[in-house]
Parts: C-alpha cells; sequence; structure tokens
C-alpha cells in the first residue's frame, strides 16, 4: 500500500512540473508577441495581466535573454521591445 500511495505522490508531482514548464513556456510565448507588438506594459502591468508576481515576470524574462533573445525594456515606449525594435 506504502508504495502505491508514493507512487501516486511521485506521478502527481510529476505532472506538476511538467504542468509548471508548459505553463512558463505559454508565458514566454505570450510576452514575446507583446513585446513585438511593443505593447507588454511595464513589469508591474504584465504581472498583473498574467497573473502572476512581477519577480516572476524579471525571471521570464532572463530566462528569454538566456535563451538567446535581445529583449530590453524601453521607457520610452514603456514595454519590453525585441533588439531591433530598441529605441
Amino acid at each position: 500500500m506504502f508504495n502505491f500511495i508514493t507512487q501516486v505522490n511521485i506521478e502527481a508531482i510529476l505532472i506538476l512540473v511538467i504542468m509548471n514548464r508548459f505553463q512558463k513556456e505559454t508565458l514566454k510565448m505570450r510576452l514575446l508577441k507583446l513585446a513585438v507588438l511593443k505593447s507588454t506594459g511595464a513589469p508591474s502591468e504584465l504581472a498583473i495581466r498574467f497573473e502572476i508576481s512581477e519577480r516572476s515576470v524579471k525571471r521570464i524574462v532572463k530566462e528569454i535573454r538566456e535563451e538567446g533573445t535581445d529583449l530590453r525594456y524601453s521607457q520610452l515606449r514603456r514595454s519590453y521591445v525585441t533588439e531591433e525594435d530598441y529605441q
């Protein structure tokens, strides 16, 4: 019985990890699409839009940058933008 419960708990944790990765990748795609449109808003506004913390927004931006995309925040536009759009 204990092995069954342990196996069920491990499977439940694995499902949560997979869902979290999927959700994070979805947020990355949404952020990049908004950045191309120059309409992300400030990090605090983006956090409200995505229903996550501002710190999570900054972590996602960091991950996008680590993956090779030059994503910057333009104070003039009040939006994250891709490098070619940066002014």
